[in-house]
């Protein structure tokens, strides 16, 4: 979708460009942020003495202190400029009121921030309110993306977007619905064996295991650091990849009859019935069993926090969340968290903040991720009943759902920084696929097709195993030999 050119100022001129400019500082807001944390974190800012300029004291700290406060006096400088010109264009463009009020807010308090900033820099942390600098860059980042999701909806959003979801029935082999009298067996026993072995395969829900068990690895390595031993990562992780197959298998069976109304699902091994029911709930206990035993090998707290995982995906997600709530995504969110927490306690054997704090980057990730697959399969979720965002209050909602929750992971990804040792490499790399995956969300609104749903969905993947991969790198190698 393209929509029309808007007056604006010079060079911007259309909505387009504004919409990338508000972007382009919100992401800027966002990188300041996350500098100013480093900054903070590595007590950089004793390497400057004074203001606007940065000289080192007489007795000076490391050079790379001294690299990362010049980093951020010079990243506020280029982002005030962003934010002023946004603020500008605003004001002079066709924005409506309550953006442009958003954006003026914003710069206001950039104005505000610039001062406390000084002020530290020049009297020391203890000559303002602890924490204000961060809590006015938490609030400018906020307005700016409040000022993003709602141009965004008024550029390219619709009011008739959503559709009433189709009501279950039994009659699973009626018109629309996917053929499900059962599969054709090969002949040969070694081809129907391989074909069976693969059902129970799928059955487990493979492609959700190597992302989660990042997630427990990355707790593990937050408490633990360069002292992680092989044990409990093998155990931990082996515990994990059969609690999510007996989640797995566990779905599958419960969701059996909605699966053959579902395109993307009408495959399934139990909606094809080449698995019997008895057998997969066979299957999916003798999961749940090997899971708990593996996890009590490690501590009981572990596999407590790994039968609740079982328990809350099958059963209060699967049954109770799914089919009756258009919350589903966001409050199911705290199955794809609870890896981080069994992680951390696989170690420590307690519930800490930074396992909290990581547990909170994934469960708001969530609904960022999934609902552009919603938005993918919209119709195949009306079909099988499920009142999905999409589906119960629209596209042009879900877009900007995606655009707030994204912004709030963000900021979750700076808390996990200041709680924890994480360095350069995790903050460069929450920047550099925050970004991509902005860029791909603000597009899916300009765009509004399956394949910027996609394209959407495959850059939040990517954002959160990179994540995940520098939080590894940088518990388990950098800690420490950077600052």
């Amino acid at each position: 979708m393209v929509t029309e050119s808007a007056s604006f100022p010079r060079p911007i001129g259309t909505r387009q460009r504004f919409s990338a400019l508000l972007a382009a500082t919100a992401l800027g807001v966002y990188l300041l942020l996350i500098v100013g944390a480093t900054t903070s974190l590595t007590n950089a800012t004793a390497a400057c003495s004074t203001w606007p300029t940065c000289h080192a004291p007489v007795d000076p700290l490391s050079q790379t202190q001294l690299v990362v406060a010049w980093g951020h006096r010079i990243a506020a400088v280029v982002v005030g400029l962003l934010v002023a010109a946004t603020a500008v264009t605003a004001v002079l463009g066709d924005v409506s009121r309550r953006v442009t009020t958003a954006i003026v807010v914003g710069a206001v308090l950039y104005v505000v921030q610039v001062g406390v900033g000084a002020a530290t820099a020049m009297s020391g942390p203890e000559a303002i309110v602890p924490g204000l600098h961060l809590a006015l860059g938490l609030v400018i980042f906020g307005t700016i993306v409040l000022a993003l999701a709602w141009d965004l909806e008024l550029a390219t959003g619709s009011d008739d977007d959503a559709i009433d979801p189709e009501p279950l029935t039994d009659d699973v082999d009626g018109e629309g619905t996917a053929a499900a009298g059962g599969r054709t067996l090969p002949e040969g026993g070694l081809a129907r064996a391989r074909l069976t072995a693969f059902a129970y395969f799928k059955m487990m829900k493979p492609r959700l295991m190597w992302l989660l068990c990042l997630v427990a690895a990355a707790g593990m390595a937050l408490a633990a650091g360069p002292s992680l031993d092989r044990y409990t990562i093998l155990a931990t992780l082996g515990g994990g990849v059969l609690a999510i197959g007996a989640s797995g298998t566990f779905n599958h069976v419960l969701e059996r009859d909605v699966d053959r109304k579902m395109s993307r699902t009408a495959d399934r091994p139990l909606a094809t019935d080449l698995i019997p029911v008895p057998n997969a709930l066979a299957f999916g206990g003798l999961l749940t069993v090997a899971s708990l035993g593996i996890f009590l090998t490690i501590n009981r707290l572990a596999a407590a926090l790994g039968l609740a995982a079982i328990i809350f995906y099958s059963v209060v997600y699967t049954l109770v969340l799914k089919p009756n709530t258009v919350q589903n995504t966001v409050i199911g969110g705290a199955a794809g968290a609870l890896p981080a927490l069994i992680g951390w306690a696989a170690v420590t054997n307690e519930i800490g903040l930074p396992g909290l704090a990581l547990a909170g980057v994934i469960f708001l990730w969530t609904p960022a991720h999934f609902y552009n697959l919603a938005l993918a399969y919209k119709d195949d979720y009306a079909r099988g009943g499920f009142p999905m965002m999409p589906v119960v209050r629209g596209e042009t909602e879900t877009r900007k759902q995606i655009i707030y929750y994204l912004a709030a992971t963000l900021v979750s990804t700076i808390a996990l920084a200041w709680i924890t040792d994480l360095g350069a490499l995790y903050a460069a790399t929450v920047v550099v696929f925050g970004g991509i995956f902005l860029w791909t969300a603000v597009r899916l609104h300009f765009e509004q097709t399956e394949a910027a749903a996609f394209r959407s969905f495959h850059a939040s993947n990517a954002f959160l195993g990179a994540v995940l991969v520098a939080v590894l790198v940088d518990a388990l190698v950098l800690t420490g030999s950077l600052f």
